[in-house]
This record gives structure tokens, C-alpha cells and sequence, in this order.
């Protein structure tokens, strides 16, 4: 059976995870996302939430790194002199230090790029996580070979361009990984799994045997413009036991998991199971045992103690010209929001902001929203358009280069010792801003002061 989908693809979940002793457990797949072994610990990509998570080998939660650069981490993979290198949804690589600060960022190969390394050797492959429908002729390699500054030099296989070109993308998409300067890749929408050599031809080409007779994916008539395709591939990695692991669907419509593990030199299956769920975490050691874990769990296991400052603190104008700064919001659950009059999520935003503003008091709850608008005279016509409740303080168009955000609207919500709990990137309706109110709430009634 296929599943019709929207023409959008799904945006999917990353962890990457390190396991330092024989009888630790490394953390495979987190939320349908394949992992990478970076440091010490196990560091885990946590995409709702913009952050970052270290794991120890018995699986918890030693370190949380958020920033500004981080915007949808889906995977992460190592990076030379113990770094972390970061696929972001939309396909830049970011790579950071694990004391959290910024190395460097570069754009994506492809529309958008999933990377995985061997710790020397870095291969992007067309993402899994957000698909874009452009047309391909076949002149672009199945995957790029890049150098350590992000910079593709070499390209490896041949993509197959589908009868409607405009789905190359999608039909050329999959998770990649490598060993030890081996490339291993599954498309996302067919079934086989590949090994490849240096030139990108197939050393072997295995199969679930989900799909009996496998068709290109094609547009479905009607209304609204969907697209038939099988979701098979989710997620691959090699584990701490030398095999290879694949994440995949058992109903080809990614609701029913499947866990297929690879002999990496003949590409045998030599052990399967059906995991029933949409999503879950997978460990494994090097003794090739494996835990089914529940990833809410983990990640639950979070502590409050991690929270970071916001900086750097503001002291910025009203718009009647009185100075306010980021201290007189101490006390209470804030939300620093970014916005500017031409951005058109930002319009979309403040009626959900003015709402929300009106459903906490003062003394417990405040938004400073700071327009990033270069002209004055824009910022006020929105402003008495939109006529919000709360106060606008003037950023007068430095705030990107004071915050490093990568767009608007950008929040932080902090607590009430100006902490962050956590960054929101873009305007995510009324889904998002019902899990604000949740963790308003929260935080309101949370003994902050004991958990510093």
C-alpha cells in the first residue's frame, strides 16, 4: 500500500549519540533520525526545542547547548578536533565546539543537504527532512564529497531522474552514512540500500522486499496537489558493532517501524524487527545488543539546572523613547520576541502574542517585543495597525547582528532569573502558542530559585 501525502515532506526528528565504554549503549535513532558518536558523551540534536543534548553512556542527560545558530538540528555527525557538525533542516551545515560555541556554517550543496562523516571525510546526500520539488536533468551526483570547510569537491553516484522531473529531488532523497571512508545510502522513497565505492557505483544493493512492484512517485488527481510515494528509509547508521542499521517503515506510510541491521560487506540482513510505533529511540552496544527505548523519556530527563543566560542584555528604546532593559523583566516569565514590519509570519504572530499577553498578569508574565525594522516610520504604521497590548521596544535594524538569529519572527522565552527555556524560531500557529501557555504556566509556579 502507498500513502498519499502532502506535496510538503515531513520534517523529521534527529539524535546523535556516543556510547565511551564497551558496555555503554550509543543511541542510534532518536524519533526516526539516525546518530553520530561525537566526544565523550552522546550528543543529541532535540528539534522542537533548538537544542542540543549530551548523553552519557547510560543514557542520560549530563548537558543541554542552545544558540541563536540553532534553529531545526535533524542530525548531527563528528566534526575534526572533537567538534559537532549539524545538518539543519533546511540543509546548512553549522558546526560548533562542545563547549557550545560556533566553529563556522556554510549553505547546502543540494536545496537542502543531510551530512554524514567519518570524523575526516564529510558526504552530503539531498535531506530526508525537507524535501524541495526541483526539477533535476541528471548533470547533479547522487551525493557531494565536501572538504572540512564545507566546500563540495567531489561528486559520487548517478541520480535517477523520474518521469516528472520536478520529483527528483524526493526520488534522489535518503539518509547516507560512512565508514571508515565507506558511503552507505537508502533513498527515502524506494526500496534498496546501498553500498557504494569511490565512484559511486553499487558494491551491493540489499532490499526489505516491502514493496512488491516499486513505481516512480507521481502527482494524485484531484483538488489539492499531493504526491503518492512510499515512505521506506527513514534513517541509517553505523553501530558501535560495525553493522549497519536502518531505520524504516513497515506500512510505507511511516507509521509502523522497522529495524533492519546489515551485514556492511555482503549488505545480508541478518536481523529484523518490527517496532510498531511512529517514533522511538534505539541503542546499541558494541557487543551488537540492542534497547527499544521510549526517546520522551530521555529527553524528559532534561534538567532546568542547564539553562543558559540570554545575552547579551538589552537596553533598548521605547517607543516613547524611555530606556528599558533586559533586568526589568527579572522576576517573571518572559518572552523576548524579534520581529519587523515586513515580515509577513511577524503579522501572522502578534494577534497569537496579544492573547496571550492578556491571559497572565504583569507581575507573572511579559513580553518585550522588539521590532528589527531599519525605518522608523514602518515600525509605527505596524504598530497602529496592530495596535498590541504589550510594550515595542526599538532595535533599529542591529538586532540580527547583536543575536546572530537566522530569521523572523525569532522568540526566547526565558524564567524568571532570565534564563532561556527555550528559542522558537518562525510562527508555528496554534500548536505553538498552546504549548507556550502549558510552559508559562509551568514556569510560573516552578521554584526556580532550587534548581540553580
Amino acid at each position: 500500500m502507498r500513502a498519499n501525502i502532502l506535496l510538503a515532506a515531513p520534517a523529521l526528528l534527529g539524535l546523535a549519540c556516543h556510547a565511551p565504554a564497551d558496555d555503554g549503549y550509543t543511541l542510534l535513532f532518536l524519533d526516526r533520525s539516525a546518530a553520530a558518536r561525537v566526544g565523550r558523551y552522546s550528543w543529541a540534536p532535540d528539534a522542537p526545542r533548538s537544542r542540543l543534548i549530551a548523553f552519557d553512556g547510560d543514557l542520560h542527560v549530563v548537558r543541554v547547548v542552545t544558540n541563536p545558530r540553532i534553529s531545526s538540528p535533524v542530525a548531527l555527525a563528528p566534526y575534526p578536533e572533537a567538534r559537532l557538525l549539524i545538518s539543519e533542516r533546511t540543509g546548512e551545515g553549522v558546526v560548533f565546539d562542545t563547549a557550545g560555541e560556533p566553529v563556522r556554517e556554510w549553505e547546502s550543496p543540494f536545496a537542502a543537504s543531510l551530512y554524514a562523516t567519518d570524523g575526516n571525510r564529510i558526504v552530503a546526500s539531498r535531506s530526508p527532512y525537507f524535501v524541495q520539488f526541483i526539477a533535476e536533468d541528471g548533470s547533479n551526483p547522487l551525493l557531494w564529497v565536501l572538504d572540512t570547510l564545507g566546500v563540495p569537491h567531489q561528486g559520487i553516484g548517478i541520480i535517477h531522474v523520474p518521469s516528472i522531473k520536478y520529483l527528483a529531488q524526493l526520488v534522489n532523497a535518503g539518509p547516507v552514512a560512512i565508514s571508515d571512508g565507506v558511503a552507505y545510502f537508502a533513498p527515502l522513497v524506494r526500496d534498496e540500500i546501498l553500498r557504494l565505492d569511490a565512484s559511486g557505483s553499487p558494491v551491493w544493493r540489499s532490499s526489505r522486499g516491502l514493496i512488491p512492484a516499486e513505481h516512480d512517485p507521481r502527482y494524485v488527481p484531484g483538488r489539492e496537489r499531493r504526491v503518492e510515494h512510499a515512505l521506506i528509509n527513514i534513517a541509517m547508521n553505523v553501530g558501535p558493532d560495525g553493522r549497519l542499521y536502518v531505520l524504516g517503515a513497515q506500512d510505507s506510510a511511516a507509521t509502523n517501524l522497522r529495524l533492519d541491521v546489515l551485514n556492511t560487506k555482503t549488505g545480508e540482513i541478518e536481523w529484523s524487527q518490527v517496532l510498531g510505533t511512529a517514533a522511538t529511540a534505539i541503542a546499541a552496544n558494541r557487543r551488537g545488543k540492542i534497547r527499544v527505548l521510549d526517546f520522551q523519556a530521555l529527553l524528559a530527563q532534561t534538567p532546568t539546572k542547564g539553562r543558559e543566560l540570554f545575552a547579551p542584555a538589552f537596553a533598548l528604546p521605547d517607543l516613547t523613547g524611555k530606556v528599558v532593559r533586559l533586568d526589568n523583566y527579572r522576576g517573571k516569565i518572559t518572552l523576548v520576541n524579534f520581529w519587523a514590519s515586513w515580515c509577513e509570519p511577524c503579522r501572522l504572530e502578534f494577534p497569537h502574542m496579544a492573547a496571550l499577553y492578556r491571559e497572565f498578569g504583569r507581575e507573572q508574565f511579559d513580553i518585550a517585543a522588539i521590532s528589527d525594522d531599519v525605518r522608523d516610520s514602518e515600525m509605527r504604521k505596524f504598530v497602529r495597525e496592530f495596535g498590541p497590548p504589550f510594550p515595542i521596544l526599538v532595535g533599529g535594524g542591529r538586532m540580527k547582528a547583536a543575536y546572530h538569529y537566522r530569521g523572523l519572527p525569532y522568540s526566547v522565552l526565558l524564567d524568571k532569573q532570565g534564563r532561556i527555556i527555550e528559542r522558537i524560531f518562525g510562527f508555528g500557529g496554534d500548536a505553538e502558542f498552546q504549548h507556550l501557555r502549558q510552559t508559562i504556566a509551568k514556569e510560573i509556579h516552578a521554584d526556580t530559585v532550587a534548581v540553580r
